[in-house]
């Protein structure tokens, strides 16, 4: 192991010193130096999830990071996302407040989908889309109506939306 990863260091530098350009794409070169650890782990990491190479990787996980730091500094940024949640379909009236809720909010709600999970639960998906503060504002709302009982939102940042 300690030859391929000491030939692999050096294949890298040489290639980082002799290539100026990536490729055809408007991408940059970066070297980082991780410690050992750190490096079998983003090893693992690439095999786990099915990344080609290091760079997919790492770029995906960059992506991810800036994309949470947007959504943070700016609640108004665009973003999709998924709101789950379970509830109690005896509960009075909840079914038409939380129908209500989504015909109220029919610019955020894309899609929606109802299931039976017993006599007494149903679990509801709904795919939300629009700035990140009225996402969190509608998932919050729903997730806190009375038979409400298990809620949660998985929102994704997007780029600047132009066309909708």
């Amino acid at each position: 192991m300690f030859l391929f990863n000491q030939r692999l260091w050096f294949i890298s530098r040489a290639t980082f010193f002799c290539n100026a350009v990536f490729s055809e794409a408007d991408m940059q070169r970066l070297t980082i130096s991780l410690d050992d650890e750190l490096a079998d782990a983003l090893d693992a990491l690439m095999v786990r999830k099915g990344y080609a190479n290091r760079s997919e990787a790492f770029r995906d996980m960059l992506r991810r990071e800036l994309g949470e730091m947007r959504v943070e500094q700016d609640n108004t940024a665009p973003c999709v996302a998924v709101l789950s949640y379970v509830y109690d379909h005896h509960e009075r009236q909840l079914s038409s407040r939380l129908a209500g809720m989504q015909h109220a909010h029919h610019d955020l709600t894309v899609s929606t989908m109802h299931t039976h999970l017993s006599h007494d639960e149903c679990v509801e998906t709904v795919i939300l889309r629009g700035a990140t503060a009225e996402v969190q504002q509608f998932a919050a709302a729903v997730m806190a109506e009375t038979g409400v009982r298990h809620g949660q939102l998985n929102l994704v940042p997007r780029e600047a939306d132009t066309t909708t």
